[in-house]
């Protein structure tokens, strides 16, 4: 058994509410959120995979504990618009978190998959970051690439938030899973709002040994999936991003899936 311990805390780290479990935890949370508001979540050991639910209208999502104290930033203001406007709002808030099973942990998955990904060193994996976003604007940052929704028809507020690069051919995603996997798949489901969007013709998959694959897109609102020799890794890097000789100026990524254990 490993113990879960969860805090949630407000903007000067005065605990609001707290509880502890073997295996299994979770918060009841009978007020509204506040501006600063966070959930502290401990484990016994790093390196724990855990099941986090920082909300019950998230999808729960299999993260990896690289540190034994890791945060989750409630989001506020215009982060917030990236999610369901269920999720995190009213007067009671449900947290659960969880030890992940030796089953789900080594089930063939995509690993880029983190619905709970925010910006900065939260302590979890696996974790999205860029060199660019356009305009620093929630709706298009990083984590949308990985928060496991496809909805691509339109941009801006959820269900249609997307990974924008403001126009920079030089602009590139890292997804950092923490630990060494071990994978051989890759998807990439392209933002299709058209003729609003352009799109990729052929982008570069680096991976943290050093290889990289060259992907050939297409003008689709579908997942284009490409496979690959398997390979042991820490983190892989989207860029060499190549625009369609379209008018649109506007090419951008709704999710990137990353397969393998």
């Amino acid at each position: 058994m490993s113990t879960i311990k969860m805090k949630l805390l407000d903007k000067n780290s005065r605990t609001l509410v707290a509880s502890a479990e073997d295996d299994c935890v979770s918060i009841v949370y009978s007020a509204a959120y506040n501006e600063g508001d966070a959930i502290l979540l401990e484990t016994d050991a790093e390196g724990t995979y855990c099941v986090f639910q920082p909300d019950d209208a998230l999808v729960p999502s299999l993260i990896y504990c690289k540190e034994r104290v890791c945060k989750y930033k409630i989001p506020f203001g215009s982060d917030k618009i990236v999610f369901s406007p269920k999720a995190f709002a009213g007067d009671r808030h449900l947290i659960r978190t969880r030890v992940a099973t030796d089953a789900e942990v080594s089930t063939y998955r995509n690993l880029a998959l983190n619905t709970a990904d925010r910006h900065g060193d939260n302590g979890y994996f696996p974790h999205a970051s860029a060199n660019v976003e356009t305009r620093g604007e929630a709706v298009f940052a990083a984590y949308n690439a990985i928060d496991g929704i496809f909805e691509n028809a339109s941009h801006g507020e959820w269900p249609y938030e997307s990974w924008g690069i403001n126009r920079d051919p030089e602009a590139a995603l890292t997804i950092d899973f923490g630990r060494e996997v071990e994978v051989d798949a890759a998807a990439l489901t392209l933002r299709a709002d058209f003729p609003h969007d352009s799109y990729w013709t052929a982008a570069t998959l680096t991976f943290s040994d050093g290889s990289e694959e060259i992907l050939q897109l297409v003008k689709t609102p579908k997942p284009q999936k490409f496979t690959f020799e398997k390979r042991k890794i820490t983190w892989a890097k989207l860029s060499n991003l190549i625009k369609a000789k379209d008018e649109s100026p506007f090419p951008a990524l709704t999710q990137i899936e990353v397969f393998g254990v």
